[in-house]
């Protein structure tokens, strides 16, 4: 029957029996056409298997960094507390913005940090106590908190040739932890013509806000430098022309009888309780030791090095 072989895959227009048959424009043979492979579990919005791994990137994006090193020291910090945050002011600690709580109870505290804000054209920003703890990570900030950039570090080879004048004095530090260490060391360098100060990337105090305030303001003035490998940094001072002296309480040459003060200087300080690391004691040229009572046992890292600071600057005045 020829007439049904031209009516195969038609329909009839309409629910009439008798109107024209029309074609199906060919949208059966389209939906009969592949799609390509099946996407991924993964890859499809309504399957589990996407949500679960879209959660888990999300948790990874947001999970803090463990890593040690530049980016651990370079991250900024929020002081927090009206003491805090005034006695920051008052010794110039760079601050990128003052957070204000609304309706604060203001007293004299208060007032001097808005003043000095004002004057240092730091940004003063109200916002609302729930965004202080936040801010805060939930510390007693009592209406008021500084926020505070990262530590612009210098280069070590900056201070091999310093445009201060004078025979280079640099510190470097081994193992020194504590942010009110290396901030004494940093007022200290300052107080007695040094250049600069070195600290490691890793296993060392950065300098955050603490380290700053207890500069007295003399971190503004001395550069402190990111060493990636104490040691090698060292070495290469060294190949510039500075002798590198270490301190340590079983020195072979005890203060005053230095007779490399008058040198281009590398002052090593190592950490209260281990002292300096093997490899850095192995590249001093001089291990130097403070003279002392038998009934201390140790100095205190920043009180050593003042006055191992003290001395070759006194010897530095007395050559000139």
């Amino acid at each position: 029957m020829p007439g049904n072989s031209s009516r195969r895959g038609a329909v009839r227009k309409g629910n009439s029996r008798k109107g024209p048959l029309v074609g199906s424009g060919g949208q059966r043979r389209r939906g009969l056409e592949g799609k390509g492979p099946t996407p991924k579990a993964s890859d499809r919005p309504n399957h589990k298997a996407y949500k679960a791994a879209r959660k888990a990137e999300t948790t990874k994006r947001s999970a803090p960094s463990r890593s040690g090193g530049k980016s651990a020291k370079q991250s900024g910090e929020v002081i927090a507390g009206r003491n805090s945050v005034v006695e920051a002011l008052r010794v110039g600690v760079p601050a990128t913005a003052l957070y204000v709580a609304g309706r604060i109870d203001s007293d004299d505290r208060v007032k001097e940090s808005l003043k000095i804000a004002a004057d240092q054209t730091i940004p003063i920003m109200e916002a609302q106590r729930t965004e202080l703890d936040r801010m805060t990570d939930g510390a007693t900030h009592q209406g008021l908190a500084l926020q505070v950039p990262p530590y612009d570090y210098a280069h070590p080879d900056d201070l091999i040739n310093p445009e201060a004048p004078g025979v280079p004095l640099v510190v470097a530090l081994d193992g020194i932890t504590d942010p009110r260490n290396l901030g004494a060391i940093v007022r200290s360098v300052a107080a007695f013509g040094g250049h600069g100060v070195i600290v490691p990337e890793r296993r060392s105090a950065g300098m955050t806000a603490s380290a700053w305030k207890t500069s007295a303001g003399a971190a503004a003035r001395i550069p402190v430098a990111l060493a990636g490998n104490l040691t090698r940094t060292l070495n290469e001072f060294k190949k510039a022309g500075f002798f590198v002296i270490g301190l340590d309480m079983d020195g072979e040459v005890e203060l005053p009888a230095l007779d490399l003060a008058g040198e281009p200087l590398v002052i090593v300080v190592g950490s209260e309780g281990k002292g300096l690391s093997r490899l850095v004691s192995e590249t001093c040229d001089q291990i130097v030791s403070v003279p002392m009572s038998s009934t201390v046992e140790s100095l205190n890292a920043g009180i050593a090095a003042s006055v191992t600071l003290y001395e070759v600057a006194r010897q530095r005045a007395e050559k000139s």
